[in-house]
């Protein structure tokens, strides 16, 4: 499928930054979710919450660089109220290079889907669905560059250290993880955006994984918006080579309500059926009230042609930001 050129990125240690800033501009926002959902048929509705306060601060050095600490206050931290924190720094001519401490999104991470809905992801939602979709890694020590805008073209670099955190379920690395994207947005064509990104790692010591993905998205003046994308996970062998196509739509009716409706396919390279999903999603919000809702289906989940792996699921959301 996509034949992307392998890029590795060098990790630099022993190096101490520091900065110092004149004037600090600080922003406080935060928001909770109430949420019904329901994963299969065989499954009980169930009730959950989240919520977050996110802290910011920010300012420019004397040198013209800008800087922003970012610390997440969040109520579903496993050990501590401390969830997503980093740092962000650059100029608006060199880019930016954003650490993460926690919570960080690798190149491959953002563009696992950009298919367009209007809540969440056509195989979201579905008890064990989401376990063989493609996407980079993300989490804690990860840093990563975005460039400036190059006529249309921006730039994308990522690199995590060494860790099991696992893309896909079952495919755990024991490397550091490094990925590179671009994202061309031409100035010709404003309503058409296309994006590609390639991931490297080592799944385990004698074996070599790499995952791609490349988009198109094309937007019909500012209500319909149309996306293709095609993504693939190569670990060595043919048994193990995963591959998947997305469809999605979305409709703007208005400036507070939006419709979707998507497709995702999972082609397992181990024989088996091909697991595919399709929803429909819903939002509508009002001031800083939002009201959500998705309902997807998922056929032969994680490729088994069981009956029980055909799902059903769905879920309600209501949200409030500040």
């Amino acid at each position: 499928m996509n034949n992307l050129k392998k890029i590795g990125l060098s990790a630099l240690a022993g190096s101490l930054v520091a900065f110092s800033v004149n004037a600090v501009e600080t922003s406080i926002s935060g928001g909770a979710t109430m949420y019904m959902s329901k994963g299969a048929e065989t499954t009980a509705t169930g009730l959950s919450m989240s919520d977050s306060i996110t802290f910011s601060a920010s300012g420019t050095t004397d040198g013209g660089v800008d800087i922003t600490i970012s610390l997440e206050l969040d109520g579903d931290a496993a050990n501590d109220a401390l969830d997503s924190k980093s740092i962000t720094f650059g100029t608006e001519d060199l880019g930016t290079v954003t650490f993460a401490g926690h919570g960080g999104s690798s190149v491959m991470g953002g563009m696992d889907d950009k298919t367009p809905n209007a809540y969440e992801e056509v195989w979201d939602g579905v008890t064990s669905a989401d376990a063989d979709v493609i996407g980079g890694y993300s989490g804690n020590n990860l840093v990563r560059y975005d460039s400036p805008s190059f006529a249309g073209v921006t730039a994308h670099a990522s690199y995590q250290d060494a860790g099991t955190d696992s893309a896909v379920a079952g495919k755990e690395k024991v490397s550091t993880y490094s990925d590179f994207g671009i994202t061309i947005a031409p100035e010709a064509f404003p309503d058409l955006t296309i994006g590609m990104a390639q991931g490297n790692y080592s799944a385990t010591a004698s074996l070599d994984g790499e995952e791609s993905t490349m988009y198109v998205s094309y937007n019909f003046g500012d209500d319909i918006t149309v996306a293709y994308q095609t993504s693939e996970i190569d670990l060595g062998t043919s048994a193990n080579t995963d591959e998947s196509e997305a469809f999605g739509i979305s409709y703007a009716i208005n400036d507070d309500i939006s419709v979707s409706y998507g497709t995702h396919t999972v082609d397992f390279g181990s024989g088996t059926t091909d697991q595919e999903a399709s929803g429909f999603s819903a939002s509508y919000t009002m001031g800083g009230m939002t009201i959500a809702g998705m309902t997807n289906t998922v056929d032969n989940v994680g490729g088994s042609t069981d009956a029980s792996n055909d799902k059903e699921g769905y879920e309600i959301s209501l949200s409030f930001a500040f």
